[in-house]
C-alpha cells in the first residue's frame, strides 16, 4: 500500500525575490517560520513559488536549499511539471536527484490533452523517477480539467500517490473517492475547501494562506483528521476572510505583498506579475491588521 508523504498542512511556499535573484537568507527565514508554526511538509517551486517566471538553473539552486535547509524536518516537494512530456520528465529527472520527498506535477498547461494524453504524459513523468508523484488538477490556470476517470488510471501506477485538487469540484472529489483506492490520496489545492474535501477524505491541504498563518492552517487540518470537524469549520469560517483577501487579486501576488508587509521578503514579483493595486493593499493591510498579523 502506498503511504501519503505528508497529513495536515503543507505550504505552498513563496519564493523571494532580490532585484537580482532569489533571496536565499530570506528562503531560510520563510522555512523556519513554517516549522516552527507546525506545517507538515514544505512545497516548493510550485505556482505560489513563481515558479514560471525562474529559470531552470534557479528552480534548482532553490529546491536545493530548501532540502538543505530543511535537513529532515519536515517532508520536502517540489513543482516539476511542464506542458512539454519531455520537459516535464527531464526536469522531474534531476529534481528527483536533489533529495526532495516527491514531486507535484501540474496537468500540461496550454495544450489542452485529452484524457488519454493526460495519462500518458504522467505515466511518462513516472515512470521516469522513482519518487512519489502528487498530480496538479488546476483547471482555472490551465484550461485542462482532470476526471475520476483520469484518477482511476493512474492510481494504479506504483509511483502515483494521489491530487492536489483545485479544481472548485466537489462532486469531482467524491467520485474520485469512490473510484480510486484507499492509496490514492486527496489534498485539498483551495484553502476555502480544506475542511470540506477532508470531510470527503482528503488528507490535508497545499496551502496559501499557510505563508502567512501556518500555526492556524496546521490546526485546522489536525482537527480535521482527528475527527473534530466542529472545531475545524469553526477554524475554516474564521479564517474565511483572510483566505478570500490573498485571493483579491492573482495568486501570488496577495500573499507576497501581505509577508513583505510581515517582514519575511521584499515585495518583488517577477512579470508577468506586479505590485497590487493600491486600493486592494490598503484593503490587504487592513484585514491583516484585523488578524494581528502586522508588527
Amino acid at each position: 500500500m502506498k503511504l501519503p508523504i505528508f497529513t495536515g498542512s503543507g505550504v505552498a511556499l513563496v519564493t523571494p525575490f532580490t532585484s537580482t535573484g532569489v533571496d536565499f537568507p530570506a528562503l531560510k527565514k520563510l522555512v523556519d517560520f513554517q516549522i516552527n508554526n507546525g506545517t507538515d511538509a514544505i512545497i516548493v517551486c510550485g505556482t505560489t513559488g513563481e515558479a514560471a517566471t525562474m529559470t531552470q538553473a534557479e528552480r534548482i539552486q532553490t529546491i536545493e536549499t530548501v532540502v538543505e535547509h530543511v535537513n529532515g524536518r519536515a517532508p520536502v516537494i517540489a513543482g516539476s511539471g511542464a506542458n512539454n512530456t519531455e520537459t516535464a520528465v527531464q526536469a522531474s529527472r534531476e529534481i528527483a536527484k536533489i533529495g526532495v520527498d516527491a514531486l507535484l506535477v501540474v496537468t500540461p498547461y496550454y495544450n489542452k490533452a485529452t484524457p488519454r494524453g493526460l495519462i500518458r504524459h504522467y505515466t511518462a513523468v513516472a515512470d521516469a523517477v522513482r519518487k512519489p508523484v502528487i498530480l496538479y488538477n488546476v483547471p482555472p490556470r490551465t484550461g485542462v480539467r482532470c476526471t475520476a476517470e483520469v484518477y482511476a488510471a493512474l492510481a494504479k501506477h506504483p509511483n502515483i500517490i494521489g491530487v492536489k485538487e483545485a479544481s472548485s469540484d466537489l462532486a469531482l472529489v467524491q467520485r474520485t473517492r469512490r473510484m480510486c483506492p484507499e492509496d490514492f490520496y486527496i489534498w485539498s489545492g483551495d484553502d476555502a475547501e480544506t475542511a470540506p474535501i477532508m470531510l470527503l477524505g482528503g488528507k490535508g491541504v497545499i496551502s496559501v494562506a499557510a505563508n502567512i498563518v501556518p500555526r492556524q492552517m496546521h490546526q485546522l487540518t489536525a482537527d480535521c483528521l482527528s475527527g473534530n470537524f466542529a472545531a475545524a469549520g469553526a477554524m475554516q469560517v474564521r479564517l474565511s476572510k483572510l483566505m478570500e483577501a490573498l485571493f483579491w487579486e492573482v495568486n501570488p501576488i496577495p500573499v507576497k505583498t501581505a509577508l513583505a508587509m510581515m517582514g519575511y521578503c521584499q515585495e518583488i514579483l517577477r512579470l508577468p506579475m506586479c505590485e497590487m493595486e493600491p486600493e486592494n493593499r490598503y484593503r490587504l493591510q487592513t484585514v491583516l491588521k484585523e488578524f494581528a498579523l502586522l508588527p
